[in-house]
């Protein structure tokens, strides 16, 4: 499948039935979530051969979508003073320890307590509005569960040459993922591509079906009697693909309620997914220096660790 951009406007060459919504969230246009594209649907701001269409609309080979992204002009989010474990700061971006249980940014349930909500109390309301007014400063997510390191750019030169790093794929990104089972291999890769689950709309799956290539790299860090402890890089950024490659191999992560093991072990009182954001590696958006950060496992994991130890 291949498309045309010409300011705003995108020609679909392709045969699959495939949602518009889906598509320009697949091919990354102008690095929106697919909840951002619903909404410019739903409002307008994206129109198929110059009309007005759903999100669910399916696109036929040679239709042209044309994207008006507004400018926002006011950020109607709450600034709340939310501590935050900041690792880094200048004008142009942060990175921020993230702790687990705090939302990224508001959703259509949650609009207090994000880290959205910090970061627009920190910085004075001064952040890029390129991602949305949800979105202000935010290039990359981790999960509500997920701890650890993320980047936030302040300024629109950050945000877009962050963006670009991420899509180019010279970010180094590493977690440390504690998961059920004890792996047989002491190191590997996993590729395999990743899709919505057509069953559980809010799952993914490894499938061929509407796809994307998805590679992954785990190292095992320490063997447990019935769980491991492993390092895992990311080369391609799908939603939910640590947790997504690690059930596929069959070692799913400890305390995930989505994709992991539904039996009780009564070792585990962790109440999250151990998951950690542990190391970022990026070139500063504007310096141009190679900056990098590492984030120890926060204290519930190695609390459970610990119990492992001590079995």
């Amino acid at each position: 499948m291949h498309f045309k951009e010409k300011t705003g406007e995108i020609e679909y060459s392709g045969q699959e039935d495939v949602r518009v919504d889906v598509f320009l969230s697949r091919e990354n246009i102008y690095d929106l979530s697919r909840s951002r594209i619903q909404e410019l649907i739903i409002n307008g701001n994206i129109v198929v051969n110059g009309k007005k269409v759903k999100p669910s609309y399916i696109l036929k080979n040679g239709e042209r979508i044309v994207i008006d992204i507004p400018v926002d002009k006011d950020l109607s989010l709450e600034a709340e003073n939310i501590p935050l474990d900041i690792y880094y700061e200048d004008e142009h971006m942060m990175v921020i320890n993230k702790s687990a249980g705090m939302i990224v940014h508001p959703t259509g349930k949650v609009k207090n307590g994000t880290l959205v909500n910090a970061i627009l109390y920190h910085c004075q309301g001064k952040l890029p509005g390129i991602n949305g007014v949800n979105r202000p400063g935010i290039v990359h997510r981790l999960d509500k569960e997920t701890s650890g390191l993320m980047m936030v750019a302040k300024t629109d030169i950050a945000h877009h040459d962050l963006t670009k790093q991420i899509k180019d794929r010279t970010i180094i990104k590493k977690y440390l993922a504690l998961v059920h089972g004890v792996l047989q291999d002491e190191a590997g890769y996993i590729d395999a591509p990743i899709g919505r689950n057509l069953k559980h709309g809010n799952k993914m799956t490894v499938t061929e079906i509407a796809s994307r290539e998805a590679r992954t790299y785990f190292e095992v860090i320490r063997l447990f009697e019935s769980f491991s402890l492993l390092l895992v890089r990311l080369y391609t950024g799908r939603t939910h693909q640590i947790r997504v490659h690690l059930k596929f191999i069959g070692h799913p992560v400890v305390g995930d309620k989505i994709y992991g093991e539904r039996k009780k072990d009564q070792s585990l009182f962790i109440k999250r997914q151990a998951l950690h954001s542990h190391y970022l590696q990026f070139v500063h958006p504007v310096n141009r220096k190679v900056l990098s950060f590492t984030s120890i496992l926060p204290v519930d994991i190695l609390e459970q660790l610990t119990v492992f130890l001590s079995c």
